[in-house]
């Protein structure tokens, strides 16, 4: 669920994990696969703000063994290059949660670059392609992502 008002967003989601529990329908507090994620963020046009935090369901703990309401916030940047949109974008974890493996305090996890174009087709059909590359420095593993979107 989410509401754009201008260039502020908000919005929750529902993650589903099959671990601890494979049952989706189970919501027990201590028992639960879920994660409801709350988000705010705002676009300025030459750069975007987005937070992210977890304030429900199987959320991480923090050193003391507390709720961590694990957060991740990230900020990114569109430009146009070679008949491509692109956004290139930096994410991080700004302190330690059992709910991100292996961070230890602030942490950027994501470093990426994303191009779309649109391929046209016939007059009246292009497909809309996307690739995006994706690193995540504190894992050190890289990511390269493909494919087209279908709007009706």
């Amino acid at each position: 669920m989410a509401y754009k008002i201008g260039g502020l967003n908000i919005g929750v989601t529902n993650y589903w994990f099959n671990t601890p529990n494979e049952r989706y329908f189970s919501y027990a507090a201590h028992n639960t696969s879920h994660v409801f994620e709350a988000n705010i963020g705002y676009d300025f046009g030459l750069v975007a703000v987005q937070w992210y935090t977890n304030f429900a369901g199987n959320d991480g703990v923090n050193q003391s063994g507390y709720r961590a309401y694990s957060p991740y916030f990230e900020l990114s940047a569109p430009f146009n290059f070679a008949e491509c949109q692109w956004i290139g974008a930096v994410g991080a974890v700004p302190y330690e949660t059992s709910f991100y493996a292996e961070t230890g305090g602030f942490t950027v996890t994501n470093v990426s670059l994303n191009a779309m174009k649109n391929i046209r087709v016939t007059k009246s059909f292009s497909l809309p392609l996307f690739a995006a590359i994706s690193v995540n420095p504190s894992m050190e593993k890289a990511y390269f992502i493909f494919g087209l979107t279908l709007r009706p």
